[in-house]
């Protein structure tokens, strides 16, 4: 992750880019792992935040669409689409 250094900071501003180290028990991380292996499911950053001298991060474990539930999606996007051009014609 990248974290911009303090701009007010000095020549003890550390690299922006570095590996950074995850504070969880190693039990959680091997769980975590396991989960993101399978198939369908990642790990989604939902807030990252500054506490004392740490950044804190907060991850969901998400699962992909379907197929069926991107079909829907899709369909309902059109449909919007167009009723948002029959008002516009509607309007002219």
């Amino acid at each position: 992750m990248h974290i911009s250094p303090y701009e007010k900071g000095n020549i003890f501003n550390k690299d922006p880019v570095r590996d950074r180290r995850l504070l969880m028990h190693r039990r959680e991380i091997r769980n975590l792992h396991a989960l993101v292996r399978e198939e369908g499911y990642t790990l989604i950053p939902l807030s990252v935040y500054f506490k004392n001298a740490r950044v804190k991060l907060e991850i969901g474990l998400c699962r992909g669409k379907k197929n069926y539930d991107k079909r829907a999606a899709i369909a309902k996007r059109d449909a919007e689409r167009e009723m948002d051009r029959h008002r516009k014609d509607w309007n002219r």
